[in-house]
């Protein structure tokens, strides 16, 4: 009997629902290809689930992602609901999500394709054979700390960890550093918060747990100047929440675009999987979306949540086949594009590559 599993499927805002759907159709073509069966299930999150529910995290959406095996989700958000208070702002519902998913760390590949070494506004020299991953803290720092608020003429938030977030995020950066170049990257703000201090005397721990992997600092501001002059310095980047936040969409144009690269959000269950851009509203509805990076997306998901690795493998493959042979989005347009492609027909494309 094949294995079967359910995937929660949050399309979203924007061109969310636009390039899930490619993600899909790709998923269902290596899926038969490797014997196992997806069934989906939809849910709300975001902007679409404040329109049909008032709220931008339903307990549908809450009670529904712990019943599945993993989740995809595309991007929220848009001018729409850009004036809401900010307990309703859609954003609210995803950091709520991840909140209630214990998703607590964020695993944000950045790699540089051949094929679109030209693609990068770096130098080829510069960028070629680059091949990072960001694992960012997901459910700490100052996203969620207490207290926060705007009182009068002053407003204020605050940066909190506690032992337990640094040590899980460290081991899971240690863990998968093991399994790549065995370097870790600590980025923080030590000379000047005592958050990164603390930060800073903890990894130094864990990293005793490890003693092939060699652990190295930054401060933010440095590593955020190197991802640009030396990028290939890097192998593991373990940061917090905001830090991790800017740093990874920094990396994330080393590649060219920020239409390329997937990520991971993983931690005590049920992992969601997602692009790392936006829901990129102008342009919504037009077909011109680049899907790649939520393919790419299906397949982490394929090889962390479900342990499909030769189907995950299928896709990845796929991708870089359709990048070689010359299909382009029309964001990767200028970089020796034999065929400029629709969202739709590059999906076409990488389900027909994945499927052979």
């Amino acid at each position: 009997m094949s294995k079967s599993y359910k995937i929660g499927v949050i399309k979203g805002d924007g061109i969310g629902p636009e390039i899930i759907d490619e993600a899909i159709k790709v998923l269902d073509a290596v899926s038969v290809k490797e014997g196992f069966t997806l069934r989906y299930e939809e849910m709300l999150l975001g902007g679409a689930a404040i329109d049909e529910t008032g709220v931008p995290l339903p307990d549908e959406t809450i009670q529904g992602v712990k019943k599945c095996d993993a989740v995809l989700f595309g991007a929220i958000g848009g001018p729409k609901w850009d004036n809401l208070e900010r307990h309703l702002r859609p954003e609210t519902g995803l950091l709520g999500l991840r909140k209630e998913m214990g998703t607590f760390a964020n695993l944000r590949p950045a790699m540089v394709y051949d094929e679109l070494v030209n693609a990068s506004t770096l130098k080829p020299e510069v960028i070629r054979g680059v091949d990072i991953m960001v694992v960012r803290e997901l459910t700490g720092g100052i996203y969620f700390g207490q207290p926060r608020a705007i009182e009068g003429d002053k407003a204020y938030n605050t940066m909190v960890y506690t032992r337990e977030e640094v040590e899980r995020i460290a081991v899971v950066a240690f863990d998968i550093a093991m399994k790549r170049n065995k370097r870790v990257c600590s980025v923080d703000k030590a000379n000047v918060l005592e958050v990164s201090q603390f930060w800073r005397e903890i990894v130094e721990e864990i990293a005793k747990d490890y003693p092939e992997v060699e652990l190295t600092h930054m401060y933010v501001d440095n590593a955020a100047m190197q991802l640009i002059r030396a990028p290939k310095q890097f192998d593991v980047i373990l940061t917090g929440n905001i830090f991790g936040d800017i740093l990874s969409d920094a990396a994330s144009m080393l590649s060219g675009s920020i239409g390329l690269l997937p990520s991971a959000s993983t931690g005590k269950g049920v992992g969601l999987y997602e692009p790392i851009h936006g829901s990129a509203p102008d342009i919504a509805g037009q077909g011109i979306a680049n899907p790649l990076a939520t393919i790419s997306s299906a397949s982490m998901m394929l090889r962390y949540a479900l342990g499909e690795e030769k189907a995950a493998d299928r896709i990845d493959e796929a991708i870089k086949k359709a990048l070689a042979d010359g299909y382009r989005t029309g964001d990767l347009g200028d970089y020796d594009a034999k065929e400029i492609c629709s969202c739709s027909e590059i999906g076409d494309i990488i389900a027909d590559y994945a499927s052979k």
